[in-house]
Protein backbone atom coordinates (compact mmCIF):
# COMPACT_ATOMS: atom_id res chain seq x y z
CA UNK A 1 0.00 0.00 0.00
CA UNK A 2 1.24 3.59 -0.83
CA UNK A 3 2.45 5.79 1.78
CA UNK A 4 -0.79 8.31 2.66
CA UNK A 5 0.47 12.09 2.87
CA UNK A 6 -0.33 12.13 6.31
CA UNK A 7 2.18 9.26 7.17
CA UNK A 8 4.64 10.99 4.96
CA UNK A 9 4.05 14.02 7.07
CA UNK A 10 4.96 12.19 9.76
CA UNK A 11 8.11 10.80 8.97
CA UNK A 12 9.54 13.95 7.50
CA UNK A 13 8.49 15.45 11.81
CA UNK A 14 11.03 12.79 12.56
CA UNK A 15 13.43 13.06 9.89
CA UNK A 16 13.63 16.84 10.44
CA UNK A 17 14.36 15.97 14.41
CA UNK A 18 17.20 13.71 13.32
CA UNK A 19 18.49 16.47 11.46
CA UNK A 20 17.90 19.41 14.09
CA UNK A 21 16.13 21.48 11.27
CA UNK A 22 14.92 23.86 13.72
CA UNK A 23 12.30 25.78 11.37
CA UNK A 24 11.41 22.77 8.80
CA UNK A 25 10.66 20.87 12.41
CA UNK A 26 8.06 23.83 13.52
CA UNK A 27 6.44 24.52 10.33
CA UNK A 28 5.99 20.56 10.28
CA UNK A 29 4.49 20.33 13.68
CA UNK A 30 1.97 23.41 12.83
CA UNK A 31 0.90 21.43 9.86
CA UNK A 32 0.75 17.90 12.18
CA UNK A 33 -1.01 20.11 14.78
CA UNK A 34 -3.61 21.14 11.92
CA UNK A 35 -3.90 18.15 10.93
CA UNK A 36 -5.05 16.70 14.23
CA UNK A 37 -7.14 19.97 14.72
CA UNK A 38 -9.27 19.60 12.19
CA UNK A 39 -9.80 15.51 12.90
CA UNK A 40 -10.78 16.43 15.94
CA UNK A 41 -13.32 19.20 15.32
CA UNK A 42 -14.60 17.10 12.43
CA UNK A 43 -14.34 13.55 14.30
CA UNK A 44 -13.20 12.48 11.40
CA UNK A 45 -9.70 10.32 9.85
CA UNK A 46 -8.24 13.12 7.54
CA UNK A 47 -7.73 11.23 3.97
CA UNK A 48 -5.44 12.34 1.53
CA UNK A 49 -7.60 14.46 -0.24
CA UNK A 50 -8.68 16.17 3.07
CA UNK A 51 -4.64 16.60 4.34
CA UNK A 52 -4.59 18.31 0.71
CA UNK A 53 -7.61 20.76 1.15
CA UNK A 54 -6.52 21.78 4.57
CA UNK A 55 -2.69 22.10 3.68
CA UNK A 56 -3.99 24.12 0.58
CA UNK A 57 -5.85 26.70 2.98
CA UNK A 58 -2.64 26.85 4.47
CA UNK A 59 -1.10 28.05 1.92
CA UNK A 60 -3.14 30.67 0.80
CA UNK A 61 -3.64 32.04 4.00
CA UNK A 62 0.64 32.09 4.18
CA UNK A 63 0.45 33.75 0.50
CA UNK A 64 -1.73 36.40 1.99
CA UNK A 65 0.27 36.93 5.09
CA UNK A 66 3.22 37.41 2.93
CA UNK A 67 1.52 40.09 0.95
CA UNK A 68 0.27 41.78 4.08
CA UNK A 69 3.78 41.95 5.93
CA UNK A 70 5.09 43.06 2.50
CA UNK A 71 3.38 46.23 2.38
CA UNK A 72 4.01 47.01 5.86
CA UNK A 73 7.69 46.62 5.25
CA UNK A 74 7.77 43.71 7.83
CA UNK A 75 10.34 41.71 5.22
CA UNK A 76 11.45 39.54 8.13
CA UNK A 77 8.09 38.28 8.67
CA UNK A 78 7.62 37.88 5.13
CA UNK A 79 10.21 35.56 5.04
CA UNK A 80 9.21 32.96 8.25
CA UNK A 81 5.71 32.98 6.06
CA UNK A 82 7.73 31.85 2.61
CA UNK A 83 10.17 29.64 4.74
CA UNK A 84 6.31 27.41 5.80
CA UNK A 85 4.65 28.38 2.82
CA UNK A 86 7.94 26.47 0.67
CA UNK A 87 7.30 23.20 3.50
CA UNK A 88 3.93 23.13 3.03
CA UNK A 89 3.85 23.28 -0.94
CA UNK A 90 6.30 20.46 -0.45
CA UNK A 91 3.27 18.54 0.20
CA UNK A 92 1.06 19.75 -2.21
CA UNK A 93 0.86 18.44 -6.00
CA UNK A 94 2.26 19.88 -8.78
CA UNK A 95 0.09 23.43 -10.25
CA UNK A 96 -2.00 23.17 -12.98
CA UNK A 97 -0.94 24.91 -16.04
CA UNK A 98 -3.37 27.32 -17.64
CA UNK A 99 -3.86 24.65 -20.39
CA UNK A 100 -4.66 21.89 -18.12
CA UNK A 101 -6.97 24.19 -15.87
CA UNK A 102 -8.97 25.31 -19.24
CA UNK A 103 -9.12 21.70 -20.17
CA UNK A 104 -10.36 20.77 -16.54
CA UNK A 105 -13.03 23.47 -16.78
CA UNK A 106 -14.07 22.11 -20.37
CA UNK A 107 -14.23 18.91 -19.45
CA UNK A 108 -16.35 19.56 -15.69
CA UNK A 109 -18.82 21.81 -17.91
CA UNK A 110 -19.54 18.92 -20.33
CA UNK A 111 -19.91 16.53 -17.74
CA UNK A 112 -22.35 18.32 -15.54
CA UNK A 113 -24.16 19.67 -19.06
CA UNK A 114 -23.88 23.51 -17.14
CA UNK A 115 -25.49 26.12 -19.78
CA UNK A 116 -25.94 28.86 -17.51
CA UNK A 117 -24.82 30.56 -14.50
CA UNK A 118 -26.88 28.35 -11.91
CA UNK A 119 -25.03 25.53 -13.35
CA UNK A 120 -21.95 26.58 -11.43
CA UNK A 121 -22.13 24.85 -8.01
CA UNK A 122 -22.52 21.70 -9.64
CA UNK A 123 -19.46 22.71 -12.35
CA UNK A 124 -17.67 23.79 -9.36
CA UNK A 125 -18.27 20.26 -7.21
CA UNK A 126 -17.14 18.50 -10.64
CA UNK A 127 -13.91 20.34 -10.02
CA UNK A 128 -13.06 20.70 -6.91
CA UNK A 129 -11.93 17.40 -6.28
CA UNK A 130 -9.80 17.73 -9.08
CA UNK A 131 -8.19 20.61 -8.89
CA UNK A 132 -7.70 21.02 -4.93
CA UNK A 133 -4.15 21.64 -4.15
CA UNK A 134 -3.14 22.40 -7.55
CA UNK A 135 -5.20 25.61 -8.39
CA UNK A 136 -6.39 28.56 -7.11
CA UNK A 137 -10.04 28.07 -6.49
CA UNK A 138 -10.71 31.59 -7.02
CA UNK A 139 -8.99 31.29 -10.46
CA UNK A 140 -10.88 28.23 -10.92
CA UNK A 141 -14.10 29.78 -10.30
CA UNK A 142 -13.19 32.91 -12.40
CA UNK A 143 -13.28 30.79 -15.06
CA UNK A 144 -15.98 28.84 -15.22
CA UNK A 145 -17.79 32.39 -14.64
CA UNK A 146 -16.33 32.99 -17.82
CA UNK A 147 -17.10 30.07 -19.93
CA UNK A 148 -20.89 29.92 -18.39
CA UNK A 149 -21.05 33.91 -19.83
CA UNK A 150 -21.04 35.65 -16.09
Amino acid sequence: MAEGLKERIQADVKDAMRARDKDRLATLRMITAGLQQKEVDDRVELDDAGVLALLDKMAKQRRESIEQYEQGGRAELAERERAELAVIESYLPQPLSDEELDALVAEAIAATGAAAMADMGRVMGELKPRVQGRADMGEVSARVKARLGG
